[in-house]
């Protein structure tokens, strides 16, 4: 699959358009600000847009969806406990496909509630659960360091350490990253036990 990464906004978000070359069938992730670029690109890519996905229902990853499915007559997808209104839901394990594609969902609640991750064509792309450096915040409503912890350790750091790491923001040293560089060098992704990670996020 293809991606493209479209830096929107004021607050270093990133939305990503991700394409099955040989359909040109295409999701958008986390469409918030700046449309018209995204809306460009699906455009001279010659892109088939097939619906929209949130990795979690904050405002900055879904201020676009009603204006970008509208436009592009596609169907919003979020989590099965997101609070706002979509069209489909999904749930751990489903798999999101778009031509001969797919991306299978990780349930990684911590930041929220109905957090997920994306993990498909040696890449994952991780939302705000992780970010380059870094880990989302825990200390807005839905949020839980105990959560975070289980689902980074329970859920991410057993997989493959090649797979690109796509964030939601670009908070870090650079844009995108391996799981095993930040297994190696990101302070939230190393061993301690649960009570002290939760310790290090206070």
């Amino acid at each position: 699959m293809d991606v493209h990464a479209v830096p929107v906004g004021s607050m270093q978000n990133i939305t990503y358009v991700i394409s099955d070359p040989p359909t040109s069938e295409c999701i958008i992730l986390d469409p918030s600000w700046d449309l018209d670029r995204v809306e460009k690109i699906v455009a001279s890519a010659g892109l088939r847009p097939s619906k929209i996905v949130n990795t979690h229902h904050h405002f900055d990853h879904t201020t676009g969806n009603e204006s970008l499915a509208r436009s592009l007559g596609v169907p919003v997808v979020q989590h099965a406990e997101s609070p706002l209104p979509h069209d489909s839901s999904v749930s751990d394990g489903d798999m999101i496909r778009f031509g001969g594609s797919a991306l299978r969902v990780l349930h990684t609640p911590g930041h929220s509630r109905d957090s997920i991750c994306l993990e498909g064509g040696g890449r994952l792309f991780s939302g705000d659960t992780l970010f380059v450096g870094s880990c989302g915040r825990t200390d807005l409503e839905g949020g839980s360091a105990r959560d975070l912890y289980r689902s980074l350790f329970g859920v991410l750091y057993g997989m493959d350490d090649a797979l690109e790491v796509l964030p939601g923001h670009d908070y870090g040293p650079s844009p995108s990253s391996t799981l095993g560089r930040e297994k190696a060098t990101n302070p939230v992704l190393q061993r301690r036990t649960e009570e002290e990670f939760v310790a290090m996020l206070q």
